[in-house]
């Protein structure tokens, strides 16, 4: 009885683990916490930009699942994830100036140009444009101000994971009680 009782519980756990990482992964596609939309950017880059657009492929890759006896726990491995899923503030330094610098300065190396030097209106341009200005909207920061990064959840419990982890566990009870039901009937 004590075998079958565990499997009934791996088999819900493993259940969880498939459709709650396949959920989280959609969050990414969403660009929401299921129903609940993420912030849209503020400053010189395109709203219609993706958000999380450069950190989304590691964010998303990170999401992992650990599996005991009887629990579940999703987790990720990217150190700023919680910046992201939590939201904060960070106080600019004269560092983090100079970083915005060097990106303004990629940027704009970045743009594609004719034979005499002038840039290219084109496609590519026009968003790098967009980059460029906000990596100076950035670098103009003075030091000492604070950057708000607004919670982007992507990962953690909300009524949608509450009644989904639900359905699968009366899924699988009743799973189980059919087919005892089919074993004592034969």
């Amino acid at each position: 009885m004590k075998s079958e009782r565990w499997n009934i519980i791996k088999n819900v756990l493993n259940d969880i683990r498939v459709e709650m990482t396949d959920e989280f992964d959609q969050n990414f596609e969403r660009e929401a916490f299921f129903s609940q939309a993420w912030e849209r950017r503020k400053g010189p880059i395109n709203s219609d930009y993706k958000l999380l657009a450069g950190k989304k492929e590691r964010l998303r890759k990170s999401i992992m699942s650990r599996t005991t006896e009887n629990s579940i726990t999703f987790y990720t491995t990217e150190p700023d994830a919680q910046y992201h899923n939590d939201g904060c503030e960070i106080v600019v330094t004269k560092r983090m100036k100079r970083f915005f610098w060097w990106k303004y300065h990629k940027a704009i190396e970045a743009f594609d140009r004719k034979e005499d030097g002038t840039v290219r209106r084109n496609k590519a341009n026009t968003m790098l444009a967009g980059h460029s200005e906000f990596w100076k909207f950035m670098a103009l920061k003075k030091a000492g101000t604070t950057i708000k990064i607004p919670r982007r959840r992507f990962l953690g419990t909300s009524p949608e994971v509450e009644k989904a982890v639900r359905e699968i566990i009366e899924r699988n009870i009743t799973e189980y009680i059919n087919l005892e039901f089919e074993i004592k009937e034969k």
